[in-house]
């Protein structure tokens, strides 16, 4: 895309700019929060620059119950009243910006060019006159930015109720134990990736027939994409996925669901019993993942098995998820059972029936899945996402931002459950060894270590134990303010995934997430390394900010790596398969042939 290398050169330019704050301040001895106000023009196109927009401006932060009009409150003290008159805190630079202070505004930190650059309806770069100057309005932002989130001021007392004590490295990265994020066992793994994106070939590309709706992976001979029309299959390849031609349709027979198109169109499949069965989920309506049921399908027949109904104690009830008992179970030619997960349920389910006997369903209602294990939750949980370990642990992602760990053997209470920056959880994933986990959120992504060491000096994950103190920070992959505007309107993350490895003694290497027409591909050991380049010159939890961009057509509907075995001697990833509505491309990292 070029845009890291025009940054790059900015960056140098306006390091070099003998800005002459001295006598601009002389010019205007009144001005309180001086500041520099650069706007970056020209996109990623040859002509991008930035130009000042504000020779010498002002910035304040005020309490308002309107986001878009005029100012109610002028109070310009980010330690005032806190949330307790209401209201939230905007920021404002002169005439030509007002921002709602959220993680939507991408604020970027550049300490040793005191130096910050967001986005309000364009990007925008803030230059102040001394680092002092600098400190202050970083500490105020995040302070407004606490309070707007969860609704009181952000004094100590507050953090503690808000995080707990064992978290509080969350709110305060400087108190926290960042050791276990060097991981002894990644350190003979290389750690400077290749910058840029030149090593990024697209291997294939196909039409898709339309309407993609999500993509199933499988680590055998096939993958599978789901649309409108039915199950369209593809042949596995070291260098990507290539269409069979072979569609198991959803009308005129095989997969027909009936009723309302847009309800049958089933918008998670989940491949079974060795990749030979699919189980696929629709919504029961529109707007809404929750389901009623799904239907059980043979691959190599195309037809319907069973169409299962969601029943505990003679109640039909949705879920909003299903994923495998583990990382690797799709694998396993006898697994019967699978998780759920509803908005307060978390279980899981067996299909086979407790007499032993399959349904006809020619002659029956919807057979009902056995609830094996599991636990309704009290109202309030509003899971959203989870995701399965190497050896069946469970992590869950909530609306609140809350991330819970489960062992495999209790469903009931959270081995340890992470406070999370308060934007919603929307997708987990979680390592096969089940030390770190992914979470996504509309703004970034959010990678937590659940190592820590118990009592006994062991070092164990928080899926295993209850985490005590010194619990290490998480770190936070973003976009740049520039490929965030770039990223267009809707620019929102979605299902951020681990590279895929189904051994013990496989580290996962990437991380890939989509954000609107972007494919967006961390390297994982640089994210983990703290002395990265990102995290010099920045105050809070540590932002990584390096990744390589696969630009599409069209928004992206899912980027998924495939499995560890198709990666060939000369990569350093299996390939990365990405599904627009239209197409499916297969993405090498490694230019070689």
């Amino acid at each position: 895309m070029g845009t890291h290398k025009s940054l790059d050169d900015i960056d140098a330019k306006l390091k070099s700019l003998k800005l002459k704050y001295n006598s601009s301040q002389q010019q205007n001895p009144k001005i309180k929060n001086p500041v520099k106000l650069y706007l970056h023009i020209g996109g990623n196109t040859p002509k991008a620059k930035w130009v000042v927009s504000e020779k010498i401006t002002s910035y304040k932060f005020i309490k308002t119950s309107k986001i878009d009009g005029g100012d109610d409150d002028d109070d310009d003290e980010s330690d005032g009243e806190g949330g307790k008159g209401g209201g939230w805190w905007i920021f404002k630079v002169g005439s030509k910006v007002r921002a709602r202070v959220s993680t939507e505004m991408q604020l970027k930190m550049f300490g040793d060019q005191r130096r910050v650059d967001f986005v309000d309806k364009g990007v925008w770069a803030l230059k102040f006159l001394t680092d002092e100057e600098y400190r202050n309005f970083v500490t105020r932002f995040q302070n407004c930015l606490f309070e707007n989130v969860y609704g009181m001021e952000a004094t100590e007392e507050n953090k503690v109720k808000v995080y707990g004590k064992e978290f509080i490295g969350w709110v305060k990265p400087e108190v926290a134990d960042d050791s276990m994020w060097e991981d002894a066992d990644d350190r003979s793994l290389d750690s400077t990736p290749v910058k840029g994106s030149e090593e990024l070939l697209e291997e294939f590309e196909e039409a898709a027939n339309g309407g993609v709706q999500s993509l199933a992976l499988g680590a055998l001979d096939n993958s599978f994409l789901v649309n409108d029309l039915g199950v369209q299959v593809y042949r596995n390849f070291n260098r990507g996925i290539h269409g069979k031609g072979i569609c198991v349709k959803f009308d005129g027979g095989n997969l027909s669901s009936g009723g309302n198109k847009a309800n049958s169109t089933p918008k998670k499949a989940l491949l079974m019993r060795a990749e030979t069965n699919m189980m696929l989920m629709s919504p029961a309506s529109e707007g809404k993942p929750n389901a009623t049921g799904l239907k059980q399908v043979d691959i190599e027949t195309g037809k319907i098995v069973t169409e299962w109904k969601f029943e505990k104690d003679g109640t039909d009830i949705t879920m909003r998820d299903i994923t495998n008992d583990t990382k690797g179970s799709q694998l396993d030619p006898s697994e019967s059972t699978f998780l759920g997960l509803d908005d307060n349920r978390l279980c899981q389910w067996d299909m086979r029936d407790r007499k032993g006997v399959v349904q006809n369903i020619a002659t029956s209602g919807s057979p009902v899945l056995h609830w094996t294990q599991g636990h309704q939750f009290s109202r309030g949980t509003n899971f959203q996402c989870f995701a399965s370990t190497g050896d069946g642990s469970i992590v869950v992602g909530s609306l609140d931002g809350k991330i819970r760990l489960y062992s495999k053997t209790s469903m009931r209470m959270a081995k340890t459950a992470f406070p999370g920056l308060g934007s919603p959880v929307t997708h987990v994933d979680v390592t096969y060894d089940g030390k770190w986990v992914l979470g996504t959120t509309d703004t970034y992504l959010i990678l937590i270590c659940t190592l820590f060491t118990d009592k006994d000096g062991k070092t164990k994950t928080g899926f295993g134990g209850r985490m005590g103190n010194k619990i290490p920070a998480p770190r936070l992959l973003k976009l740049t303010p520039l490929d965030s505007h770039l990223a267009g309107n809707n620019n929102k993350f979605h299902g951020g995934h681990f590279s895929w490895v189904t051994e013990n003694g496989k580290q996962e290497r990437h991380l890939v997430a989509t954000v609107g027409k972007f494919s967006v591909i961390w390297d994982f050991q640089q994210v983990k390394n703290s002395a990265h380049d990102c995290y010099r010159n920045q105050q809070g939890l540590k932002c990584c900010y390096c990744y390589k961009i696969v630009l599409k057509d069209e928004s992206i509907v899912e980027s998924r790596f495939m499995h560890d075995k198709f990666a060939v001697s000369d990569s350093p990833e299996a390939p990365l398969v990405v599904a627009t509505p239209m197409k499916v491309s297969s993405i090498s990292l490694s230019g070689r042939r």
